[in-house]
Parts: structure tokens; C-alpha cells; sequence
């Protein structure tokens, strides 16, 4: 905190999709040596969810978080090649406020966002939470999610101070309605500061996706290898019939996403 004047904000941010491959993703661009860590080294820290539910600690502390400029200066030096910094908050896409509150603190940052296809997010989502805070099935969670999450959004637009369980942890069909998520984002960065991928595009080549974030942070590429997912959470499948209710319920969302993008994406209708 007493240095955070001298830490600059990161290059890079990876706003989400919960549960769509945000994890991995770090943990493939953590492994470059030219991404420095998060401070303190030893926490290894993901994200700081400063721009959702960490908002009323201050930009000093944010800042703290990340390497000093005298940091990347030695870095670089040793590099050949100046050094980036970045973190991972999969909350930022769905948070009202975390666009703007990122453009205000960060605005040049890169915007990555990893949309998994969205039926597969909530299951994925579900199976998450069922683990921690979710004693519903999936039907039943689905069912109750409207009942649960009723104005919470409305409170925190209308309160910045507000933060909400219900809104982070059980909206499984609200947080797969990408398109006013990417909305926020892109008006408060522009179309060419915002990477938007499909994670099955992702998990398929994740050197494609590095690569591109590497070259637009100016930094070399790195070959990954054969990497594997990281915090996949592997179960039984859905009920088909909750499928096929649960697709047929998002299909125009995909179809906004698309509008969106000016481009397909490989999920079913």
C-alpha cells in the first residue's frame, strides 16, 4: 500500500465467463516468463475482484497488487522485452459496475472474455456452487433462480455499494445471457480493446488464443505444449429433457451474441 503510487494497473484483464476457462487461462499465461506476478508472490493470486466486490477498498489497494514500475524496469532488463501484468476476476463480464469502474482505473488494459457455451456454463456453474452454498438440484436452482434474484441487479445499479450473493453466485441462466455483459464491455473499452472467444474454440487450441494475447501485449510467444484444463468439474450429465428446455430457453441469447459479434459460435440451438 505505502508503494501503490508507484505500481502501475495491469495490461491485461480477464473478465470471465464464470466457469468458462478463465482459470486455465491464467494459469497458461502465468507460466510466461515475461507475466509478473501478483504481490505478494506467495499468494498466487487469480483475480482481486477489485472491480465487482472489492470496490470500497480503494485504488491504492488495488494497485498494491501488482509489481512496482522499478519492477518491470529490472524485469525488462533482464527480458530483453518489457513485461506485462494481468489478473483473472470471472465476475467482472456480469458485474453492472465493473466496466466502467475498469475504464476508469485501467483504460488502456486488454479485455479477454471466454464464453462457454451457455447451457454447459449454468450446469457448470451449478455443479460449482453445489459444492459450497447450493443445497438445490438443478431444476429445482433453476427454478428458483428468478424467486432468488429478484431486483438484485436494480439494488446494486441503484447502490454501488451494494454487493449480492444471489447476483454472483445464483443467476446459472443469467450469467449465460452474454451479450449485454459484452454490451458493457465493449462500450467502455471499443471493439478493438475486447477479445471475445468460444472456450470450445479455446480448449481446442489454447495456443491460438495465448498467442493472440501475447503479440497485442508485445510480448513473445510461448508454445504451451499439450497443456490441460485447470478447476474442470466433472460429473454426471444434465436430464436431457432439462437440456433441451434449458437450449431451447437461451437460443435467442446465442443468437444476440452472434448479432453481437458478427460471427457464429459453436453451441446447439
Amino acid at each position: 500500500m505505502a508503494t501503490a503510487g508507484h505500481r502501475p494497473g495491469p495490461d491485461l484483464l480477464v473478465v470471465g465467463a464464470k466457469r468458462g476457462g478463465t482459470t486455465s487461462l491464467w494459469r497458461y499465461l502465468d507460466e510466461h516468463p515475461g507475466m509478473l506476478p501478483t504481490f505478494p508472490k506467495a499468494e498466487k493470486i487469480k483475480g482481486t475482484y477489485f472491480f465487482d466486490e472489492r470496490w470500497s477498498e480503494g485504488e491504492r489497494w488495488y494497485r498494491s497488487h501488482f509489481p512496482t514500475a522499478a519492477r518491470r524496469t529490472q524485469a525488462a532488463k533482464h527480458l530483453g522485452y518489457a513485461p506485462a501484468t494481468f489478473e483473472a476476476s470471472p465476475y467482472y463480464l456480469f458485474h453492472p459496475h465493473a466496466p466502467a469502474r475498469a475504464k476508469q482505473v485501467v483504460p488502456d488494459a486488454l479485455i479477454v472474455a471466454i464464453l462457454r457455451d451457455p447451457v454447459e456454463r449454468a450446469f457448470s456453474h451449478w455443479k460449482e456452487r453445489r459444492n459450497h452454498t447450493e443445497d438445490l438440484s438443478f431444476v429445482d436452482a433453476l427454478a428458483a433462480e428468478e424467486e432468488r434474484t429478484a431486483g438484485e441487479e436494480s439494488r446494486m445499479v441503484a447502490d454501488p455499494s451494494i454487493t449480492s450473493f444471489a447476483h454472483r453466485h445464483q443467476t446459472y441462466v443469467a450469467q449465460s445471457r452474454y451479450a449485454p455483459m459484452l454490451e458493457r464491455w465493449i462500450d467502455a473499452f471499443g471493439p478493438r480493446q475486447v477479445i471475445v472467444l468460444a472456450a470450445e474454440e479455446f480448449y481446442a487450441d489454447p495456443q491460438v488464443l495465448c498467442d493472440d494475447i501475447t503479440d497485442r501485449l508485445g510480448l513473445p510467444q510461448r508454445d504451451l505444449g499439450t497443456p490441460e484444463p485447470f478447476n474442470a468439474e466433472p460429473s454426471a450429465d444434465m436430464d436431457g429433457a432439462v437440456r433441451q428446455q434449458l437450449t431451447e430457453r437461451l437460443s435467442a441469447d446465442i443468437e444476440a451474441v452472434e448479432l453481437l459479434l458478427g460471427r457464429s459460435m459453436p453451441w446447439s440451438r
